[in-house]
């Protein structure tokens, strides 16, 4: 691809669009793992009169199932269903091949329609308890309970943070004539479920990225006829426009302590990094280079960016040290090489790869700079990483639909997010929301 349409693609090709989620995301697990751990996820006990909104149990299960690391039991091969201790017969489980058990009940709390949540795993080999609490709760508030709970589960069985309880943005659009299309920015949970539109506008949405306190989402907007950068703050809709400058405003992401944006401007005549401190407001130039600068990331420590350049002839991953400015070349291993991230620990990074024509994600150990395609799907673009580091999400297509798909980062593990009526695009995890 030359450097001209290469840029072409950059500026205009995200533009296109075609249709609007306008209802949950439905996750369809498309490869999981043999070696995951089994555990039986019990249906938590009700110990009230009218129905629950939600099925705790059933949450966690599908939570835990999505990690592709854990491998809960169905409920039709369960042969009993204790929600307490003296409940538990080990040797049932233990011929099902369970590894771990969860059990849990929920009761009215008061007359205020609070409720109280108990949960116990139990280490089925060992015949004990492992893990356990009481949690309280609204029945608005089950499903954010039960992705704790997944969260904590998680935890205790494979030593990694749970993500189930963080967000993912994204951007939508529905073509309402040959000249309107409507775009939104959205909010869910990591699931694709509690759906909430941000902001809606009739021109384009780009480039949503969180804060790291992820209080804020910074994105681009063409509501005033030109690219602008803009300030949300998720909860209670407050905006402000960053940058308005002559020429091109784009891919906004947030150092890790939050006080500046890293973005790309063409003030000066050519696509350039910039920095934007958010306090003082003062916007300070990163590269000088004839080529394209953009799309960059700040390390974990904030001490680096890397960004992607046109200045080897096509699209590659560069470094730069921000304290000497001194940039290296990552990527070697084809001709388009774009839209890095960093993983949570900066071992390494996550990048849209052309293999054989076709667009996959890839990641890159930086001690080594060894190479491996995550995916098999054949456009995609924009990946984002956990927090946890355990999974990407990224944008990709199945005919002239787009939808989101998910990775691990070892590639054993793929599903998808799929809106039921719509295509998705641009997606950004949230950083762990405490």
């Amino acid at each position: 691809m030359s450097v001209k349409k290469w840029m072409t693609v950059f500026v205009c090709g995200l533009l296109v669009v075609a249709q609007q989620a306008v209802a949950d995301l439905t996750i369809e697990i498309t490869q999981g793992n043999d070696k995951a751990t089994p555990v039986a996820i019990v249906p938590f006990a009700w110990k009230g009169n009218s129905a629950l909104s939600e099925d705790i149990a059933q949450i966690v299960s599908d939570d835990l199932e999505r990690s592709g690391l854990i491998k809960p039991l169905p409920r039709t091969e369960m042969l009993s269903l204790p929600s307490e201790p003296k409940e538990i017969f080990f040797r049932d489980w233990s011929l099902l091949k369970q590894e771990y058990l969860l059990i849990g009940q929920i009761t009215p709390k008061g007359d205020a329609g609070k409720l109280s949540i108990r949960y116990e795993l139990y280490d089925v080999v060992r015949q004990k308890r492992v893990l356990g609490e009481v949690i309280s709760g609204s029945q608005n508030e089950l499903r954010s309970r039960a992705h704790y709970i997944s969260d904590k589960v998680f935890e205790e069985l494979t030593g990694l943070r749970g993500a189930f309880s963080t967000k993912i943005a994204y951007i939508t659009a529905k073509r309402e004539s040959n000249t309107r299309t409507k775009y939104e920015l959205k909010v869910a949970d990591a699931d694709g479920r509690r759906e909430q539109i941000i902001l809606q506008s009739y021109e384009p949405l780009l480039s949503p990225s969180w804060s790291p306190d992820a209080q804020y989402l910074a994105y681009v907007s063409f509501e005033t006829g030109r690219p602008g950068i803009y300030l949300q703050n998720v909860f209670s809709g407050k905006r402000r426009q960053l940058t308005a400058f002559k020429g091109l405003n784009g891919a906004p992401t947030w150092s890790p302590d939050g006080s500046k944006l890293a973005v790309t401007l063409s003030k000066d005549g050519n696509p350039e990094l910039y920095e934007i401190d958010l306090k003082t407001y003062k916007v300070r130039r990163l590269t000088r280079h004839y080529g394209i600068d953009t799309e960059a990331e700040w390390s974990p420590d904030g001490k680096k960016l890397i960004f992607t350049s046109s200045r080897s002839g096509g699209p590659q991953i560069y470094q730069m040290d921000l304290a000497s400015g001194e940039t290296t070349r990552l990527t070697f291993e084809g001709g388009y090489n774009a839209r890095a991230r960093y993983s949570p620990d900066g071992t390494e990074i996550y990048f849209v790869h052309q293999k054989d024509g076709i667009f996959h994600i890839a990641a890159q150990e930086l001690s080594e700079n060894r190479l491996r395609v995550l995916t098999q799907t054949p456009l995609d673009e924009s990946p984002s990483v956990s927090p946890n580091g355990s999974m990407l999400i990224y944008a990709t297509q199945e005919g002239q639909r787009g939808y989101l798909g998910a990775v691990s980062i070892d590639g054993n593990i793929r599903y998808r997010l799929p809106s039921q009526l719509g295509d998705v695009r641009e997606p950004a995890w949230s950083p762990f929301l405490n």
